[in-house]
């Protein structure tokens, strides 16, 4: 009985040890395991632009010697811009972060800009390639040696990198035109030598040129994509017609407006629903239609199908002691030539008309609202259909025109009356 209590009071001593050690290793790892955890949050968590960014990558790196996040916060926190001579402690802590995580792209390109930045261009480029072989999907590392390549003035190779940011990644796409667009001082070629062949780049592309003011180049690019390819940027038209319109490119910017459907009808040199057989729009769903300003209550515009002159409508504008001495409704920009000469026809009809400020019918540069020509007043009082002309030449400056209803000048002078338009329509001469 005795060697029997003995020999288990044995085992029961060996059970222990070693249950201990599992504890202690136990611990051991978890403690490591908390320490490393800890680590990576401090460097996580804070900014390399933090104050205390210095004194936390210490605590970090002290916890977590491995993390290279922790690496790289004290690499950053601790770097000396102010001379190439002093960045050498910087170039080391960052090679540091590299032999922590070799297969990071990210710490790579920090180590190239930091090799740079130390004026040791041929270690900076193996960094970005090797950040580039890492990554080779990505944009941003080809972002990022394209641009040290082009601050090394190798132009060729360094924008042979950067085109490929511009096949799948819109935010570089715009940066890399931009960059070119300046760099090879606004030459189309050289841009769109960087263009990958794909229709959403060629799309982008064409949108470039737009908000740069380069109407031809962005309907030529835009004209390279088939109607299914248009169809797959739906927003990139209805941008490029805003654009075009806004900065009086109008030959263009009618192009793009019928392609996308806000101005279906619209031509060049063409009064749109001259005979007013569609719906009146307003400024924000058409260009280059009839716009009617709505809301003022001493005028009603509206659509008549009960009095025309030829088809099944008219316009029909009630003035109600309009006493403004200004009108500007309804008005339609018109596309045409630039110095071109025309002849605007449209007709007339009134009923009980009267002012001593008529209306009148005003073709205006848009450019800064100069009269160009104006129709004779309308005749007051009652009458019948009449056609009227006004010969005019479009303006040198702008391709395109503004026709409007205004009246003739006169200070608080009450407009009463119906005045009915149809049938407007331009021969060029």
């Amino acid at each position: 009985m005795a060697d029997s209590l003995i020999t288990l009071n044995a085992r029961d001593l060996k059970g222990g040890i070693v249950v201990g050690l599992v504890i202690v290793v136990s611990l051991t790892f978890a403690w490591f395991g908390i320490r490393w955890q800890l680590g990576s949050m401090l460097a996580e968590l804070t900014s390399a632009n933090d104050p205390s960014a210095k004194t936390v990558s210490e605590a970090a790196r002290n916890l977590s010697p491995s993390d290279p996040l922790a690496a790289w916060l004290y690499a950053n926190s601790t770097r000396d811009l102010f001379s190439p001579e002093r960045l050498g402690p910087s170039v080391i802590r960052f090679e540091d972060v590299v032999r922590l995580s070799p297969n990071d792209y990210r710490w790579w390109i920090e180590l190239g800009r930091t090799d740079e930045q130390a004026d040791r261009a041929d270690q900076a480029e193996l960094a970005f390639r090797e950040a580039v072989r890492l990554a080779p999907s990505y944009a941003y590392p080809s972002w990022q040696l394209g641009n040290f390549l082009l601050r090394q003035g190798r132009s060729e190779e360094a924008f042979r990198e950067l085109r490929k940011t511009t096949e799948n990644n819109l935010t570089y796409r715009e940066q890399v035109f931009s960059l070119a667009w300046d760099y090879f001082e606004h030459e189309p070629a050289r841009v769109e030598a960087l263009a990958a062949d794909t229709p959403d780049v060629r799309a982008s592309l064409a949108l470039f040129y737009a908000v740069r003011g380069q109407a031809a180049d962005s309907l030529r690019i835009w004209n390279t994509l088939s109607d299914d390819q248009k169809a797959e940027s739906p927003q990139i038209p209805k941008i490029i017609a805003q654009a075009f319109t806004e900065k009086r490119f109008y030959r263009q910017g009618i192009e793009f407006s019928r392609q996308v459907g806000i101005d279906l009808d619209a031509q060049a040199e063409t009064i749109t629903n001259g005979g007013f057989e569609k719906a009146l729009g307003a400024p924000d769903d058409n260009y280059y239609g009839w716009n009617v300003e709505r809301g003022d209550g001493k005028i009603d515009i509206a659509s008549d199908s009960s009095v025309k002159h030829l088809g099944n409508r008219s316009i029909k504008i009630n003035f109600r002691s309009y006493v403004k001495p200004d009108l500007s409704n309804p008005w339609q920009i018109v596309a045409a030539q630039p110095g071109s000469s025309f002849t605007l026809h449209f007709w007339v009809r009134t009923e009980n008309l009267r002012s001593a400020g008529l209306p009148v019918l005003e073709v205006l540069n848009p450019v800064d609202n100069r009269l160009i020509a104006a129709s004779q007043a309308i005749a007051s009082g009652t009458n019948d259909w009449q056609e009227m002309n006004i010969d005019f030449k479009s303006p040198e400056d702008v391709d395109g025109f503004v026709i409007r209803l205004s009246r003739s000048y006169c200070e608080s002078c009450p407009l009463v009356g119906l005045v009915w338009m149809d049938d407007f329509s331009l021969t060029k001469k």
